[in-house]
């Protein structure tokens, strides 16, 4: 095992892979990152699935297969990817039973074409953890308006949530609202709240890239908004699952809803590569990394204790900073929100033309 990871890992981040591959199945990289890297965790995309569609031919018997049996693209893409999310819950399956669950988690998104349709986000939930049929399969739910009680009728119906597309704080705050009420409804159906877990992806680096556009060169603000504002998420975090309200439901065996950092790799160069790793460690969180940023960690990232905890003050003044420059943070939230909609629109359209292409030429 890398030490530095290790040391990651024994802070109390658990480290998920933001990559997926039938490449990576078939040849064991997968499960080499697992024993070898300290990765305790998959999450995915449709971007991450049109780039394996296009690069690798362990694809092409079940295209074949698929195209025979006169499935049109959007089946095709169910089947695809819900095979090789199946597949690696398979290999993560040690980890979840070694973790009691809170591990050994692997991610399939529904389609962002339904981010504004609650009804149609319930419904491909529902299709997604009935096809791939493991355990530790997290259903991904963007934290949407309409997305909100989208989350709360999944959970209640028992299905296990990460839910993707968080910027704002005060979204944060509706979307663990969200995830309590749909534990609540569980409990008020009596299922078992030990098995219903959840995870909410904030977005880190893409906060940075926007207000640092806004921002003169020299200031001095420059590259914190992103950790900020993650560091504020925490402390929310901590409010909430501290609370009475979930310590009602904790004594039903209800499981908190992790902070997952997402969006972890850094575009901006002249910043340290492992910034949104080393400046995030602490305990009860998830930081699914790009490998690249993986093999950077492992090569040159350092753990310096809880860099999170206790820093929510200093977090709100690099918030009121940036207020006080003119820089909106409830605007520039709301840019982030559209900007990765359409992200997500752009990066279903690109699997689609993939697997369209697959289907004419198998």
């Amino acid at each position: 095992m890398n030490e530095r990871l290790q040391a990651l890992g024994d802070a109390g981040v658990s480290i998920w892979l933001d990559d997926l591959s039938r490449e990576r199945l078939a040849s064991g990289n997968l499960a080499e990152l697992v024993t070898e890297q300290g990765v305790v965790g998959v999450t995915t995309n449709p971007t991450i699935f049109a780039a394996a569609l296009s690069d690798g031919e362990r694809y092409a018997e079940q295209v074949a297969e698929l195209k025979a049996q006169g499935l049109d693209v959007d089946e095709a893409i169910f089947e695809l990817t819900c095979t090789d999310v199946q597949q690696a819950c398979d290999v993560l399956r040690p980890v979840y039973d070694r973790t009691d669950g809170v591990d050994g988690r692997v991610s399939i998104e529904v389609d962002p074409g339904a981010a504004r349709d609650t009804d149609r986000t319930v419904d491909l939930a529902q299709r997604l953890w009935k096809r791939v049929d493991r355990p530790n399969l997290l259903v991904k739910i963007p934290a949407t308006e309409e997305g909100l009680p989208a989350i709360a009728a999944a959970t209640a119906k028992g299905i296990s949530v990460n839910v993707t597309l968080i910027f704002a704080l005060q979204r944060y705050r509706a979307v663990m609202d969200a995830y309590l009420y749909g534990l609540e409804q569980a409990a008020a159906e009596g299922r078992d709240l030990s098995q219903i877990h959840s995870v909410a992806s904030f977005f880190v680096s893409r906060v940075d890239s926007e207000v640092d556009k806004r921002l003169p060169e020299d200031s001095d603000l420059r590259g914190r908004a992103a950790l900020a504002n993650a560091r504020l998420a925490y402390a929310a975090f901590e409010e909430v699952f501290g609370g009475e309200r979930f310590a009602a439901l904790r004594d039903k065996g209800a499981r908190p809803q992790r902070p997952l950092w997402a969006s972890t790799g850094v575009k901006d160069p002249s910043m340290p590569d492992t910034l949104y790793v080393t400046e995030l460690v602490v305990a009860d969180t998830v930081n699914t990394m790009p490998e690249k940023t993986l093999q950077a960690f492992a090569d040159h990232g350092e753990v310096r204790g809880d860099t999170v905890t206790g820093t929510a003050e200093e977090s709100q003044q690099v918030i009121d900073g940036l207020e006080a420059q003119g820089i909106s943070y409830d605007e520039v939230v709301a840019a982030l929100e559209v900007e990765g909609l359409k992200k997500f629109d752009d990066s279903w359209a690109e699997l689609v033309q993939t697997v369209t292409d697959a289907l004419e030429q198998a």
